[in-house]
């Protein structure tokens, strides 16, 4: 009737074919069906956590939120309805604006890349980053990372990478978590961790240092992979005005995303802070 209807009337067509008129009508009405309801309504909850997340999480980590919400849904349906909606993590590669060409001195890795741990607290591992501003150039992240929560549990920003930043960033973790004598703490051989007023600080509080081998980033690929999930998520999506503003930005990232908020896979998608808060529990 839809083919014929501009040389007939429906009238027409409607008593040659016995229908009635009505039953012609109502059969233009298309009836959504229950299965395109519910890609409806999930699409609805991915596209929140997605903006929640700031468009930071992928098919996987929605999809365990999902879960989690008490939804049940497959990952490849989650998939499905992301890409019909055109929904992805933003990611963008890290940079670095030059590489270290300073010689430098071999040094014990007791680590040797041994990220297990039993409880928190018993190992961390720390680094720099480089944070670009409009105003003030290049600026310095120094972070230390829990390995058994991966929270970081330090942190300090400044325009300079001095010892005082990576001294200010361990004092930080060491005055919040209270670690016991014994601590292992891994980094790589900047001159920052490397200088002797760092060491000093380091043995004054009980802390048995570990170091990564030249030319060797999988040695401290933990504390690398938080920085650069920093540029993919965060970083690599904003220009900063000054020093404050992305000291600022960093603060926000760290303490109200990625400690509190952001799920893990390596950590059964909880938080750092959840999985922190769970071993003080039993312990």
């Amino acid at each position: 009737m839809e083919v014929h209807k501009k040389h007939y009337s429906v009238q027409m067509m409607c008593d040659v074919l016995a229908v009635p008129r009505s039953t012609y009508y109502h059969s233009l009405q298309k009836t959504e069906s229950t299965r395109e309801r519910e890609n409806h309504a999930i699409t609805k909850k991915i596209i929140q956590i997605h903006q929640e997340s700031k468009e930071r999480y992928g098919a996987p980590k929605i999809h365990r939120t999902l879960l989690t919400s008490g939804l049940s849904v497959s990952l490849k349906r989650v998939q499905r309805l992301m890409t019909k909606a055109k929904i992805r993590s933003i990611t963008k590669k890290k940079y670095r604006p030059y590489s270290s060409r300073e010689k430098v001195m071999e040094r014990k890795n007791l680590l040797n890349r041994d990220f297990s741990t039993t409880t928190i607290n018993e190992k961390w591992v720390a680094d720099i980053t480089y944070i670009h501003t409009v105003r003030d150039r290049w600026c310095y992240l120094a972070s230390v990372m829990d390995l058994h929560s991966k929270k970081i549990v330090g942190f300090s920003f400044s325009r300079s990478m001095t010892t005082d930043l990576v001294m200010t960033a361990l004092g930080n973790a060491y005055s919040t978590q209270k670690p016991a004598k014994g601590l292992l703490l891994h980094t790589d051989l900047g001159s920052q961790y490397t200088s002797s007023a760092f060491m000093q600080y380091v043995q004054s509080r009980g802390i048995i240092q570990s170091f990564s081998q030249k030319g060797c980033p999988y040695d401290n690929a933990c504390i690398e992979s938080f920085h650069a999930i920093l540029k993919k998520e965060e970083v690599n999506h904003v220009q900063y005005q000054d020093n404050q503003t992305a000291k600022l930005a960093m603060f926000q990232f760290i303490e109200g995303w990625y400690n509190r908020k952001r799920i893990h896979s390596s950590l059964d998608y909880n938080t750092p802070q959840t999985v922190e808060n769970q071993r003080k529990q039993s312990a």
